[in-house]
Protein backbone atom coordinates (compact mmCIF):
# COMPACT_ATOMS: atom_id res chain seq x y z
CA UNK A 1 0.00 0.00 0.00
CA UNK A 2 2.37 2.16 -1.08
CA UNK A 3 3.59 4.78 1.75
CA UNK A 4 0.43 4.00 3.96
CA UNK A 5 1.57 0.29 4.58
CA UNK A 6 5.22 0.33 3.72
CA UNK A 7 0.12 -2.22 4.52
CA UNK A 8 -2.56 -2.49 5.06
CA UNK A 9 -1.23 -3.83 7.18
CA UNK A 10 -0.67 -2.76 8.83
CA UNK A 11 1.64 -1.39 9.14
CA UNK A 12 3.68 1.85 8.18
CA UNK A 13 6.75 2.67 9.24
CA UNK A 14 7.23 6.38 10.00
CA UNK A 15 8.46 8.61 12.38
CA UNK A 16 6.78 9.07 15.58
CA UNK A 17 4.41 11.77 16.11
CA UNK A 18 5.47 14.86 15.92
CA UNK A 19 4.07 17.92 13.81
CA UNK A 20 5.50 18.77 10.55
CA UNK A 21 5.70 21.96 8.10
CA UNK A 22 2.21 23.21 9.85
CA UNK A 23 0.63 25.64 7.87
CA UNK A 24 -3.18 26.07 8.86
CA UNK A 25 -3.15 26.53 12.62
CA UNK A 26 -6.84 25.63 12.42
CA UNK A 27 -6.89 22.11 11.51
CA UNK A 28 -4.52 19.19 12.73
CA UNK A 29 -4.23 16.34 10.69
CA UNK A 30 -2.80 13.04 12.67
CA UNK A 31 -1.71 10.89 9.36
CA UNK A 32 1.29 8.52 8.51
CA UNK A 33 4.23 10.57 6.70
CA UNK A 34 3.69 11.33 3.10
CA UNK A 35 0.11 12.15 3.22
CA UNK A 36 1.08 15.69 3.82
CA UNK A 37 1.82 16.10 0.25
CA UNK A 38 0.40 19.46 -1.24
CA UNK A 39 -0.93 17.25 -4.04
CA UNK A 40 -3.80 15.21 -2.11
CA UNK A 41 -5.00 18.88 -0.64
CA UNK A 42 -5.17 21.11 -3.83
CA UNK A 43 -9.58 21.17 -2.67
CA UNK A 44 -8.17 22.13 0.74
CA UNK A 45 -6.03 24.51 -0.29
CA UNK A 46 -8.29 26.21 -3.09
CA UNK A 47 -10.87 27.13 -0.09
CA UNK A 48 -8.86 27.70 2.69
CA UNK A 49 -5.36 28.95 1.52
CA UNK A 50 -2.88 26.83 3.00
CA UNK A 51 -2.42 23.07 3.69
CA UNK A 52 -3.63 21.89 7.16
CA UNK A 53 -1.27 21.25 9.77
CA UNK A 54 0.30 17.55 10.13
CA UNK A 55 1.24 15.55 13.18
CA UNK A 56 2.73 11.57 11.90
CA UNK A 57 2.62 8.91 13.42
CA UNK A 58 4.14 5.07 12.87
CA UNK A 59 1.82 2.47 13.22
CA UNK A 60 -1.90 2.71 14.50
CA UNK A 61 -1.35 1.42 17.85
CA UNK A 62 0.85 3.45 18.85
CA UNK A 63 -0.90 6.44 17.48
CA UNK A 64 -4.19 5.35 19.94
CA UNK A 65 -1.99 5.48 22.71
CA UNK A 66 -0.89 9.02 22.10
CA UNK A 67 -4.16 10.17 21.59
CA UNK A 68 -6.09 8.02 24.75
CA UNK A 69 -2.42 9.28 26.76
CA UNK A 70 -3.75 13.36 25.85
CA UNK A 71 -2.35 14.20 22.62
CA UNK A 72 -5.15 16.52 20.55
CA UNK A 73 -5.79 16.85 16.73
CA UNK A 74 -8.56 17.11 14.52
CA UNK A 75 -9.02 14.29 12.42
CA UNK A 76 -6.75 11.02 11.51
CA UNK A 77 -5.67 8.44 9.21
CA UNK A 78 -6.77 4.96 10.33
CA UNK A 79 -7.27 1.77 8.66
CA UNK A 80 -10.38 -0.66 8.82
CA UNK A 81 -8.91 -3.39 11.23
CA UNK A 82 -8.37 -0.54 13.62
CA UNK A 83 -11.66 1.27 13.61
CA UNK A 84 -13.41 -0.51 16.25
CA UNK A 85 -10.62 -0.28 18.75
CA UNK A 86 -10.36 3.46 18.12
CA UNK A 87 -14.30 4.01 18.36
CA UNK A 88 -14.31 1.87 21.97
CA UNK A 89 -11.50 4.15 23.49
CA UNK A 90 -13.90 7.09 23.30
CA UNK A 91 -11.63 9.92 21.10
CA UNK A 92 -13.87 9.26 18.43
CA UNK A 93 -17.18 11.35 17.77
CA UNK A 94 -19.60 10.09 14.57
CA UNK A 95 -19.05 12.15 10.84
CA UNK A 96 -22.67 13.96 9.88
CA UNK A 97 -22.54 12.22 6.68
CA UNK A 98 -24.82 14.90 5.34
CA UNK A 99 -22.05 17.20 5.32
CA UNK A 100 -19.69 14.66 3.31
CA UNK A 101 -20.75 15.56 -0.56
CA UNK A 102 -18.77 12.85 -1.84
CA UNK A 103 -20.39 10.15 0.88
CA UNK A 104 -23.21 9.11 -1.77
CA UNK A 105 -20.65 7.88 -4.87
CA UNK A 106 -18.45 6.22 -1.88
CA UNK A 107 -18.16 2.42 -3.03
CA UNK A 108 -20.45 0.49 -0.90
CA UNK A 109 -18.61 -2.51 -0.93
CA UNK A 110 -15.81 -0.29 0.92
CA UNK A 111 -18.66 1.15 3.36
CA UNK A 112 -20.35 -2.09 4.01
CA UNK A 113 -23.19 -1.80 6.30
CA UNK A 114 -23.09 2.06 7.08
CA UNK A 115 -23.77 3.15 3.05
CA UNK A 116 -26.78 4.50 4.05
CA UNK A 117 -26.37 5.88 7.66
CA UNK A 118 -26.81 9.34 8.79
CA UNK A 119 -23.44 9.37 10.91
CA UNK A 120 -20.51 7.34 10.85
CA UNK A 121 -17.55 6.75 12.68
CA UNK A 122 -15.20 6.24 9.73
CA UNK A 123 -15.36 7.30 6.50
CA UNK A 124 -13.49 5.11 3.48
CA UNK A 125 -10.75 6.77 1.42
CA UNK A 126 -8.29 5.34 0.15
CA UNK A 127 -7.47 1.53 -0.64
CA UNK A 128 -6.24 -1.21 -2.64
CA UNK A 129 -6.06 -4.71 -3.54
CA UNK A 130 -4.28 -7.83 -2.04
CA UNK A 131 -3.52 -10.65 -4.28
CA UNK A 132 -1.19 -13.41 -5.94
CA UNK A 133 1.77 -11.89 -7.37
CA UNK A 134 3.42 -14.61 -8.99
CA UNK A 135 6.55 -14.78 -11.61
CA UNK A 136 4.76 -15.85 -14.59
CA UNK A 137 8.16 -17.31 -16.15
CA UNK A 138 8.44 -19.73 -13.99
CA UNK A 139 4.66 -20.46 -12.68
CA UNK A 140 2.01 -20.86 -15.32
CA UNK A 141 -1.30 -18.89 -14.91
CA UNK A 142 -2.97 -22.53 -13.84
CA UNK A 143 -1.24 -23.34 -10.62
CA UNK A 144 -2.63 -19.68 -9.41
CA UNK A 145 -5.94 -20.21 -10.51
CA UNK A 146 -6.60 -21.33 -6.71
CA UNK A 147 -5.44 -19.57 -3.50
CA UNK A 148 -4.45 -23.30 -2.84
CA UNK A 149 -0.92 -22.65 -4.50
CA UNK A 150 -0.15 -21.64 -1.09
CA UNK A 151 0.24 -25.05 -0.37
CA UNK A 152 1.38 -26.33 -3.01
CA UNK A 153 4.72 -28.83 -2.53
CA UNK A 154 5.94 -27.61 -5.77
CA UNK A 155 6.87 -24.22 -4.44
CA UNK A 156 8.13 -25.25 -1.13
CA UNK A 157 10.31 -22.91 -0.06
CA UNK A 158 9.34 -19.91 -2.48
CA UNK A 159 6.08 -18.65 -1.12
CA UNK A 160 5.22 -15.95 0.82
CA UNK A 161 2.99 -14.13 2.98
CA UNK A 162 2.74 -10.80 4.56
CA UNK A 163 3.43 -9.74 8.52
CA UNK A 164 0.13 -8.53 8.70
CA UNK A 165 -2.66 -10.24 10.42
CA UNK A 166 -4.68 -8.57 8.47
CA UNK A 167 -3.79 -9.58 5.19
CA UNK A 168 -3.01 -12.68 6.26
CA UNK A 169 -6.57 -13.27 7.67
CA UNK A 170 -8.20 -12.11 4.54
CA UNK A 171 -6.32 -14.63 2.58
CA UNK A 172 -7.44 -17.18 4.68
CA UNK A 173 -10.95 -16.29 5.22
CA UNK A 174 -11.18 -16.31 1.55
CA UNK A 175 -9.75 -19.72 1.12
CA UNK A 176 -11.40 -21.60 3.77
CA UNK A 177 -15.02 -19.79 1.71
CA UNK A 178 -15.49 -16.68 3.77
CA UNK A 179 -16.20 -13.43 1.92
CA UNK A 180 -17.44 -11.23 4.83
CA UNK A 181 -15.37 -11.21 8.20
CA UNK A 182 -17.20 -8.45 10.33
CA UNK A 183 -19.27 -11.03 11.71
CA UNK A 184 -17.17 -14.26 11.18
CA UNK A 185 -17.68 -17.08 13.66
CA UNK A 186 -15.68 -19.26 15.82
CA UNK A 187 -15.82 -21.84 13.05
CA UNK A 188 -14.82 -19.96 9.95
CA UNK A 189 -12.31 -18.09 12.34
CA UNK A 190 -10.95 -21.43 13.24
CA UNK A 191 -10.93 -22.62 9.51
CA UNK A 192 -8.83 -20.08 8.77
CA UNK A 193 -6.56 -20.43 11.17
CA UNK A 194 -6.51 -23.85 10.67
CA UNK A 195 -5.53 -22.69 7.15
CA UNK A 196 -2.50 -20.51 7.57
CA UNK A 197 -0.91 -23.15 10.13
CA UNK A 198 -1.15 -25.32 7.13
CA UNK A 199 0.78 -23.09 4.84
CA UNK A 200 3.14 -21.91 7.13
CA UNK A 201 5.94 -24.84 6.84
CA UNK A 202 5.88 -23.93 2.90
CA UNK A 203 6.58 -20.37 3.24
CA UNK A 204 10.45 -18.88 2.70
CA UNK A 205 9.51 -15.93 5.43
CA UNK A 206 6.61 -12.74 5.85
CA UNK A 207 7.57 -10.05 4.18
CA UNK A 208 7.32 -6.86 6.01
CA UNK A 209 7.43 -4.22 3.58
CA UNK A 210 6.73 -3.66 -0.27
CA UNK A 211 10.45 -2.86 -1.01
CA UNK A 212 11.65 -6.15 0.55
CA UNK A 213 8.98 -8.20 -1.21
CA UNK A 214 9.68 -6.85 -4.29
CA UNK A 215 13.65 -7.79 -3.65
CA UNK A 216 12.41 -11.36 -2.84
CA UNK A 217 10.82 -11.67 -6.19
CA UNK A 218 13.42 -10.12 -8.09
CA UNK A 219 16.08 -12.02 -6.99
CA UNK A 220 13.80 -15.54 -7.73
CA UNK A 221 13.96 -16.67 -4.10
CA UNK A 222 10.28 -16.23 -3.96
CA UNK A 223 7.71 -17.14 -6.83
CA UNK A 224 4.44 -16.40 -5.12
CA UNK A 225 3.26 -14.10 -2.94
CA UNK A 226 0.36 -12.74 -1.27
CA UNK A 227 1.35 -8.50 -2.36
CA UNK A 228 -0.69 -5.48 -2.29
CA UNK A 229 -1.31 -4.22 -5.88
CA UNK A 230 1.61 -2.02 -5.52
CA UNK A 231 3.94 -4.65 -6.29
CA UNK A 232 2.58 -5.46 -9.20
CA UNK A 233 3.37 -2.18 -11.44
CA UNK A 234 6.89 -1.82 -9.80
CA UNK A 235 8.51 -4.83 -10.43
CA UNK A 236 6.71 -4.94 -13.83
CA UNK A 237 7.78 -1.03 -14.63
CA UNK A 238 11.37 -2.99 -14.09
CA UNK A 239 10.92 -5.39 -16.19
CA UNK A 240 10.20 -8.53 -14.22
CA UNK A 241 7.97 -10.95 -15.14
CA UNK A 242 5.18 -10.45 -13.06
CA UNK A 243 1.49 -11.55 -12.83
CA UNK A 244 -0.83 -10.26 -10.49
CA UNK A 245 -4.25 -12.88 -9.88
CA UNK A 246 -6.88 -11.35 -8.54
CA UNK A 247 -9.28 -13.37 -10.10
CA UNK A 248 -8.56 -17.13 -8.41
CA UNK A 249 -12.07 -19.15 -7.97
CA UNK A 250 -11.65 -18.15 -4.00
CA UNK A 251 -11.52 -14.21 -4.64
CA UNK A 252 -9.17 -11.55 -3.61
CA UNK A 253 -9.31 -9.08 -0.85
CA UNK A 254 -9.18 -4.98 -1.02
CA UNK A 255 -7.42 -3.45 1.99
CA UNK A 256 -8.96 0.20 2.77
CA UNK A 257 -8.23 3.03 4.91
CA UNK A 258 -9.91 6.30 6.19
CA UNK A 259 -10.07 9.50 7.96
CA UNK A 260 -12.17 9.69 12.00
CA UNK A 261 -13.37 12.43 13.20
CA UNK A 262 -11.04 12.99 16.37
CA UNK A 263 -13.46 14.23 19.50
CA UNK A 264 -12.61 17.48 21.08
CA UNK A 265 -10.32 18.37 18.46
CA UNK A 266 -8.60 21.88 18.79
CA UNK A 267 -9.51 23.16 15.41
CA UNK A 268 -12.35 23.99 13.37
CA UNK A 269 -14.81 21.46 12.83
CA UNK A 270 -15.89 23.19 9.49
CA UNK A 271 -12.20 22.37 7.45
CA UNK A 272 -12.49 18.99 9.09
CA UNK A 273 -15.37 18.38 6.39
CA UNK A 274 -13.01 20.94 4.32
CA UNK A 275 -10.30 18.13 4.38
CA UNK A 276 -12.31 14.91 4.08
CA UNK A 277 -14.45 16.48 1.23
CA UNK A 278 -11.45 17.91 -0.35
CA UNK A 279 -9.70 14.03 -0.03
CA UNK A 280 -12.47 12.51 -1.75
CA UNK A 281 -12.90 14.87 -4.67
CA UNK A 282 -13.20 13.16 -7.44
CA UNK A 283 -10.30 15.29 -9.14
CA UNK A 284 -7.99 13.60 -6.44
CA UNK A 285 -8.50 10.10 -8.55
CA UNK A 286 -5.34 10.94 -10.43
CA UNK A 287 -2.97 11.42 -7.96
CA UNK A 288 -4.01 9.14 -5.34
CA UNK A 289 -3.46 6.45 -8.33
CA UNK A 290 0.41 7.98 -9.18
CA UNK A 291 0.95 7.09 -5.25
CA UNK A 292 -0.42 3.47 -5.64
CA UNK A 293 -3.88 3.91 -3.95
CA UNK A 294 -7.30 4.12 -5.12
CA UNK A 295 -9.54 6.41 -4.27
CA UNK A 296 -13.63 5.17 -2.37
CA UNK A 297 -15.70 7.85 -4.77
CA UNK A 298 -16.57 5.72 -7.79
CA UNK A 299 -17.04 8.55 -10.19
CA UNK A 300 -13.67 9.73 -9.25
CA UNK A 301 -11.98 6.09 -9.91
CA UNK A 302 -13.62 5.44 -13.13
CA UNK A 303 -11.98 8.63 -14.94
CA UNK A 304 -9.24 6.93 -14.90
CA UNK A 305 -10.08 4.43 -17.66
CA UNK A 306 -9.91 0.95 -17.53
CA UNK A 307 -6.30 1.15 -18.71
CA UNK A 308 -5.25 2.52 -15.60
CA UNK A 309 -7.31 1.00 -13.08
CA UNK A 310 -5.59 -2.53 -15.00
CA UNK A 311 -2.28 -1.47 -14.53
CA UNK A 312 -2.58 -0.45 -10.47
CA UNK A 313 -4.04 -3.79 -10.25
CA UNK A 314 -7.43 -1.98 -9.09
CA UNK A 315 -9.84 -2.79 -11.98
CA UNK A 316 -12.76 -4.40 -11.20
CA UNK A 317 -13.03 -8.20 -11.40
CA UNK A 318 -15.22 -11.08 -11.87
CA UNK A 319 -14.14 -13.40 -8.63
CA UNK A 320 -15.49 -12.32 -5.22
CA UNK A 321 -14.52 -10.60 -2.85
CA UNK A 322 -13.34 -9.58 0.83
CA UNK A 323 -13.33 -5.82 1.79
CA UNK A 324 -11.16 -5.74 4.96
CA UNK A 325 -14.38 -3.63 6.60
CA UNK A 326 -13.68 -3.07 10.17
CA UNK A 327 -14.81 -5.89 12.49
CA UNK A 328 -15.11 -6.11 16.60
CA UNK A 329 -11.65 -5.72 19.17
CA UNK A 330 -12.88 -9.19 20.31
CA UNK A 331 -11.86 -10.63 16.82
CA UNK A 332 -9.38 -8.94 16.01
CA UNK A 333 -7.26 -9.41 18.89
CA UNK A 334 -8.00 -13.38 18.67
CA UNK A 335 -6.83 -12.90 14.92
CA UNK A 336 -3.41 -11.55 16.24
CA UNK A 337 -3.17 -13.70 19.14
CA UNK A 338 -3.31 -16.93 16.71
CA UNK A 339 -1.36 -14.88 14.21
CA UNK A 340 1.62 -14.75 16.33
CA UNK A 341 1.56 -18.75 17.72
CA UNK A 342 1.05 -19.88 13.67
CA UNK A 343 4.32 -17.31 12.70
CA UNK A 344 5.74 -19.02 15.85
CA UNK A 345 5.47 -22.50 14.33
CA UNK A 346 2.78 -23.25 16.92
Amino acid sequence: MNTLKTLLGSVAFATVASAAFAEDPDLLVFDYSGFEDPAFHTKYVEKNGDVPSFAFFGEEDEALQKLVSGFKADVSHVCAGSVMKWEESGILEPWDTSKITEFAKLDSNLVGKDVAATSAYFIPTDFGSTAIAYNTEEVPAEDVASLDVFKNPKYEGRLTLPDNVDDAYALAYLATGTTDWTNATDEQFEAASAWLREVHPYLRTYWTDPAELAQLMATGEVLISWAWNETYPTLADEGFPVGFQREPKEGSSLWLCGYVNLKDGPGSEEKAYDYLNGFLDASNAAVLMDAGYGISNTEGLATLGQEALEAGGLAPIDAPILAQLPMSVELREKQSEEFEKIKAGF
